[in-house]
């Protein structure tokens, strides 16, 4: 059974704490509940941004050193180095700075610039290497960290893709928190895989607790490593955005006989899903969190079970993704939200220099008066209007041209010199057809309301609306 809150604060901090290392580990057990609206199953977020380097990661790098101390790799004023996506850097850089050591860290250029000035911040030199590149390319983040250790004295690979202290990290912490925080109810756990370290060293605790409970990894689309679970072949990699999940080759330290599925999800629902997280929940978390917790959502609502337990690692601190997912020009420049979406109707309602109605001409109005009428209302051109419908349309220009040609043009009636009428949408069409008119040719649109012709649209209309559109 889980416990539930019933108001009162639990003690915590009781003592004060050696350094910030002790802080590291026990983060909390979050329900879910907005998100999980029309769910039975509960689902729990492990709120793993709670560590004091924001991420799960936080638990491999102390690990990491101390064993690479005991086994005499690491000895005080040595160059710790490793290739990251940032937070394994960052949870080195705080086990590092307590003990003396220099860290060097290499990372794609896909990564947030947020998390390069986290490092740089705690003293550690980051080189940038690129995204595109295979995994045996020298420049690959991985064989860039490796050749740095090498040409480096004293230099210590960290390696957390074959480092057996990082899933050991979380057979001994995480495993052991999950189950005693769900009282042994847990029967699903969702969790990711760059190195495969969290899955695997806490899937191998949970499994040992209880065999039944099902081990669900979750992987980027473009990711290597679902196609291998599936049918054991190293498929060809493409790129993606979330960042710290997923892989091009598989990782020495994922152990999928712990691990029960996997599944894929896209970077738009990853997106979309943290900062779904951020508004109904207020669990501030990263891309990869939303990863997990969509695939987490779309089983729970499939095992429709209330006695069931979904558990999903919240993997990080949003505020690494300020100019990321939470950048909304960023996410439609990438094609993640759709850009807002207005009527014809709200377009019109947004001009400036508004008329107090629409200004048109009559088939049988001379030239000489169309141009009067053009002049005084200050616009460019006008549509010709008979019994409540487009017939043709007038323009300044046009009309100017033929009177300077021949000045017996302003006596006749403008149905002699018009040109084509204007093309007419309803007031709650999509702007977007609007748009679409006028980049199709047409010099003005025409808006129908309760029945009636009622307002324009022109060229300089629509591009001064979308310039001020966020």
């Amino acid at each position: 059974m889980i416990p539930t809150a019933d108001g009162a604060s639990a003690p915590r901090h009781r003592r004060p704490y050696r350094d910030v290392m002790e802080l590291v580990g026990w983060t909390p057990l979050v329900r879910l509940n907005r998100v999980t609206a029309g769910i039975r199953t509960p689902v729990f977020g492990k709120a793993e941004f709670m560590n004091p380097g924001g991420s799960v990661k936080d638990r491999i790098g102390l690990a990491m050193i101390e064993a690479a101390e005991e086994a005499g790799l690491l000895a005080p004023g040595g160059t710790i180095v490793e290739g990251t996506s940032g937070n394994t850097g960052l949870a080195l850089a705080i086990a590092a700075s307590s003990r003396g050591y220099r860290c060097v860290f290499t990372m794609p250029d896909k990564m947030s610039l947020e998390k390069v000035k986290l490092l740089r911040a705690f003293g550690a030199e980051v080189v940038i290497t690129p995204t595109a590149v295979p995994p045996d390319h020298p420049d690959h983040y991985v064989n860039r960290a490796k050749s740095i250790a090498d040409s480096t004295p004293d230099g210590f690979l960290a390696n957390q893709f074959y480092n057996r202290a990082n899933p050991e990290a979380h057979y001994r912490t995480t495993g052991p928190e999950v189950w005693e925080q769900t009282e042994g109810a847990v029967t699903h756990f969702f969790a990711g895989a760059g190195t495969g370290g969290t899955i695997s060293g806490t899937g191998r605790y949970l499994k040992e607790r209880n065999p039944a409970v099902q081990v669900v990894g979750v992987d980027p689309a473009g990711s290597v490593i679902a196609g291998f679970f599936a049918d054991g072949e190293v498929g060809q990699g493409a790129p993606y955005k979330v960042e710290g999940l997923g892989n091009d080759k598989i990782p020495g330290t994922l152990d999928l006989e712990y691990v029960d599925e996997y599944v894929v999800v896209s970077d738009g629902d990853a997106f979309r899903t943290s900062r779904r997280l951020v508004a109904e929940e207020g669990l501030f978390v990263g891309g990869s969190s939303g990863l997990i917790v969509h695939a987490a959502l779309e089983a729970a609502r499939r095992i429709d079970d209330p006695e069931a337990c979904v558990v999903a690692v919240l993997c990080d601190w949003g505020e690494r993704y300020l100019t990321k997912q939470y950048d909304d020009e960023w996410m439609r420049n990438n094609g993640f939200l759709e850009r807002s979406r207005s009527t014809v109707a709200q377009m019109v309602a947004s001009k400036a220099d508004r008329l107090p109605g629409l200004v048109t001409a009559a088939p049988e109005m001379p030239v000489r008066m169309a141009i009067s009428t053009l002049a005084s209302h200050n616009v460019s051109q006008l549509p010709v209007v008979a019994g409540g419908e487009c017939v043709g349309s007038v323009a300044e220009r046009e009309l100017m041209t033929r009177v300077l040609e021949d000045r017996q043009a302003l006596d006749v009636v403008v149905e002699t010199v018009m040109e084509a009428p204007y093309p007419v949408v309803d007031e709650h069409a999509d702007s977007e057809a609007a748009v679409r008119l006028l980049t199709g040719g047409a010099q003005a649109v025409l808006i129908r309301s309760q029945g009636e012709i009622s307002s324009i649209l022109t060229r300089h209309d629509v591009v001064r609306a979308l310039a001020s559109s966020p």
